[in-house]
């Protein structure tokens, strides 16, 4: 079976945060490690084969998600724990670095689901995507008779939430519409701290979501070899980007989008986040709103307090909305007009996607775009 395992490694604590130059040499040094290993032996001397791997390198650390093949969940999360720490202490640069967490990721609730209903008449579809619309729809009142409390669950995510608010370190209430001590109490249209609280913390839950959702999509077109115009699988996402270049969202593609979608909201967490770096980042936030809504709007949690939370912060980190002519074919090719030029709009050709809109901006090694290569 195929599993996903999440390592989290940091670098030793006291130490300067990297540079983009360390981070980049970090990358190198981790993938290189991973194309070097097909398999790595488990528990009981049974061999787990490494699938795929993703690094996204951060200031302060890696994010890596391997796909394994191996016969239990254990020796999944044992196989990979191993071979990034060898990887780890194989490199001079790396070898003080500490592995935080490493497992797999599953939703408990719907992984007790699949196991109740083992050959049941309850058990989850053969179809994925079947199995994709069921696990996406709303709770309904059937499941309310079986013993489904909507309203606890609801209780529970927000709680979650709530916790989860501090994590998103680079935004302050402000950002979300919360007046600061200056501005005058009385403007009617200001969003209360609760609000905004609970939209931070949902959007920090909701990058879980989408992270996920996206690795999927990633195995999905890999397995298939194909674009998302062209997968006969179900995707969660790359249907969503704009329709006209869906032939060019390959895997290679999807893979540097996944990068740019951890990159950002790492940049989110950690506090390091000043402006979007390019278009592929601007789309990665739609992504993420559109996620945040939906999820909030599943627990019933999205009323228009914090609705306007979520709309004050995407005013806030857009420095313009240029992005969503992309789903208009009428404005193709505006950005490269006469009237474009007079807009100052940034270059927005699908090539450009992944190229910062100027130096200052960071675009993950990972997802940057190729050196031009010299004619032969």
């Amino acid at each position: 079976m195929t599993y996903v395992v999440t390592v989290d490694t940091h670098i030793p604590e006291g130490t300067p945060e990297m540079e983009p130059l360390q981070r980049a040499g970090a990358v190198a040094l981790i993938e290189d490690g991973f194309d070097s290993v097909e398999a790595v032996e488990g528990p009981d001397g049974l061999e787990v084969d490494l699938l795929d791997s993703i690094v996204a390198v951060y200031p302060g650390g890696a994010l890596l998600k391997v796909f394994v093949d191996a016969p239990a969940l254990e020796f999944a999360e044992h196989a990979v724990r191993s071979v990034v720490g060898e990887l780890l202490e194989r490199s001079e640069l790396l070898a003080d670095w500490q592995i935080e967490r490493c497992e797999v990721e599953l939703h408990s609730e719907l992984a007790q689901r699949s196991l109740a209903a083992t050959n049941g008449p309850d058990a989850p579809p053969d179809e994925p995507a079947d199995r994709k619309a069921q696990h996406t729809e709303r709770p309904t009142a059937e499941d309310d008779s079986e013993g489904y409390d909507a309203e606890t669950k609801a209780a529970a995510v927000r709680g979650q939430m709530l916790a989860l608010a501090d994590e998103l370190r680079s935004f302050p209430p402000v950002m979300f519409g919360v007046l600061d001590d200056e501005e005058d109490e009385d403007i009617e249209f200001a969003v209360s701290p609760e609000d905004a609280k609970l939209a931070a913390g949902a959007l920090v839950y909701a990058t879980d979501i989408l992270v996920d959702e996206l690795f999927q999509d990633v195995q999905t077109l890999t397995e298939e070899d194909a674009t998302a115009a062209e997968c006969d699988g179900p995707l969660w996402h790359f249907e969503e980007l704009p329709e006209r270049y869906a032939l060019q969202y390959d895997a290679r593609f999807a893979r540097r989008f996944l990068v740019t979608v951890i990159a950002m909201t790492t940049r989110f967490t950690d506090g390091s986040f000043q402006q979007l770096s390019c278009v592929a980042e601007e789309l990665a936030l739609k992504l993420l709103l559109t996620e945040t809504n939906v999820t909030l709007e599943t627990f019933g949690l999205l009323d228009d307090g914090v609705s306007a939370a979520l709309d004050s912060l995407a005013d806030n980190v857009y420095e313009d909305m240029d992005h969503e002519w992309l789903y208009d074919d009428s404005m193709d090719g505006i950005d490269e007009s006469a009237v474009g030029a007079a807009l100052g709009v940034a270059p927005m050709a699908f090539k450009a996607w992944f190229t910062p809109f100027n130096e200052g901006r960071y675009v993950h090694p990972s997802a940057a775009d190729e050196p031009e290569r010299a004619a032969p």
